[in-house]
């Protein structure tokens, strides 16, 4: 009986000192992440976690606009490298938009229509569509504006919110996913969003080349919030997903109950065809049903890098594929909205895993297929 007290006692202990050496080392945020994510099984962020996180509600449109279905619909079968592509990196979602209508969509592993999954970093593409929005609504002067005109923690930086937007801000940040101890997985679970970020420190001259790190959009969030006076969730509903006749409210990750900082960077839980709308809105210049949602020029300049060679504008993915140019919203595991102007397509793919990768700036070799046998079925 001595033996088993000590034992227990011994354990007891540990706990205690592991509890201490937490919070003494500011790694606190752990036990939210062993409780949400490590103890179900995963080594990092999940499709269907919104379900064990606190969100906000992000209104759908009393007036829905329901997507055409192409006349053709459903008629061209996905081609075997396309099927085996989606078994082995767990798709759960594909469609193929042709000119506007829906020309084929297929779901898998229980998801449909109406299935909402974590969009990861899909979500950078609409605050960068904020940051626009607040531009038109006279909130924002212009991309150049300071970010110091919105923290003065920032007071002597050169970083503006165009460079937030378009990942040049010199902030300190480490974008790694699979690492409990990166800031960016300290972002995920811990309970003051913006006190955090307001501890970061600039140390690298902003504006001056391409660094994908997801805390510049939770800084430019902040800013936005900041300038309307308006909380993230309720101006995007207000500003696009109501507009843009979406047929299902949307949630978004928040910090805690008690702060309700959203997960700018992430975490916004939809479906695939209502995340295609904003795909739409791009390809049209900012145009919706005849109402401009957003300014022309300031899509223009989204979809054009910013810097030679780089992969990205401002909020969005560039690139080419078969001689034919692209824009894309891109998240975590694969997940992503992918338009090609010219041709007035769209492909949306959402899904358990992306597949191999030389690193988040280039594009996973299932993100080409993705795109390749899209028009191999159109063909």
């Amino acid at each position: 009986m001595k033996i088993l007290k000590r034992i227990l006692f011994t354990i007891l202990g540990l706990v205690a000192l592991l509890v201490l050496l937490a919070y003494l080392f500011n790694v606190d945020y752990l036990f939210k992440a062993v409780r949400t994510i490590y103890l179900k099984g995963y080594k990092t962020a999940y499709l269907e976690d919104y379900k064990v996180f606190d969100n906000v509600t992000v209104k759908a449109s009393e007036n829905t606009i329901p997507w055409p279905i192409h006349s053709d619909y459903n008629k061209a079968q996905p081609t075997e490298k396309l099927l085996k592509t989606h078994k082995e990196a767990g798709t759960i979602a594909y469609l193929i938009i042709k000119n506007d209508s829906i020309w084929h969509e297929s779901y898998y592993d229980g998801f449909d229509k109406s299935s909402k999954s974590n969009s990861f970093s899909m979500a950078k593409s609409f605050v960068s569509g904020l940051l626009g929005k607040a531009i038109m609504d006279g909130y924002i002067e212009s991309l150049d504006q300071p970010l110091s005109d919105f923290f003065s923690k920032y007071e002597g930086s050169k970083t503006t919110v165009g460079d937030l937007s378009s990942m040049s801000s010199g902030i300190d940040w480490d974008e790694r996913y699979y690492s409990p101890f990166s800031i960016t997985t300290k972002a995920y679970f811990y309970d003051d969003l913006d006190e955090m970020m307001l501890e970061l420190d600039v140390v690298d001259e902003p504006g001056t080349e391409f660094k994908y790190l997801s805390g510049s959009t939770q800084l430019l969030a902040m800013v936005i919030e900041k300038a309307t006076g308006r909380n993230t969730a309720d101006y995007f509903s207000e500003s696009f997903w109501k507009p843009l006749g979406t047929e299902y409210d949307a949630l978004w990750q928040i910090d805690s109950e008690k702060n309700e900082m959203v997960k700018s960077y992430c975490c916004f839980a939809s479906n695939a065809r209502d995340f295609a709308r904003f795909g739409k809105l791009y390809k049209d210049h900012g145009k919706w049903q005849k109402q401009q949602l957003l300014d022309s020029a300031f899509v223009a300049k989204s979809i054009k890098p910013r810097f030679e060679g780089a992969p990205y504008g401002y909020g969005f993915w560039l690139g080419e594929s078969q001689d034919k140019n692209f824009f894309a919203m891109r998240g975590h595991l694969g997940q992503y909205v992918i338009v090609f102007p010219q041709e007035n397509i769209i492909v949306v793919r959402l899904g358990h895993s992306k597949g191999e990768t030389n690193g988040i700036e280039t594009y996973p070799k299932n993100f080409m297929i993705y795109m390749e046998e899209a028009f191999e079925m159109l063909n």
